[in-house]
């Protein structure tokens, strides 16, 4: 199984960026996909997941309403749209395939993981 994640850079606050992770290697409609960040000096952190099958979202509290997660099952490709960018939202930010089952939020329950896209905004 392969993960890359890109769309990653530098932006200004206020802004928006679209992350895509691009999956391949193993059938993906049994997993979920899950987006988690780690700023400098912090803990890696769920940010959100989707089920590949049935399209259903998940959300950390602390994101809702500024991050959209969605899937192109053609393109075995999952996104993140982050809009009205923050200088809090800079940090790595890793996509990671889970087999179905059990929760969405720990990364500790992923079995593969993307290299990281650094995402860095500017005030």
């Amino acid at each position: 199984v392969q993960l890359q994640a890109y769309g990653g850079g530098l932006v200004q606050a206020g802004g928006s960026l679209r992350l895509s992770c691009a999956a391949s290697g193993r059938a993906f409609s049994s997993t979920a996909m899950g987006w988690f960040r780690q700023a400098p000096g912090k803990e890696r952190e769920f940010v959100a997941a989707i089920n590949w099958s049935t399209g259903t979202t998940y959300y950390a509290d602390s994101v809702k309403g500024r991050f959209t997660i969605s899937r192109d099952n053609a393109k075995n490709t999952v996104y993140l749209t982050i809009d009205n960018l923050d200088p809090e939202d800079t940090a790595v930010y890793y996509c990671a395939s889970k087999t179905l089952g059990g929760s969405v939020w720990f990364a500790s329950l992923y079995d593969y993981w993307g290299q990281g896209t650094q995402v860095t905004v500017s005030s």
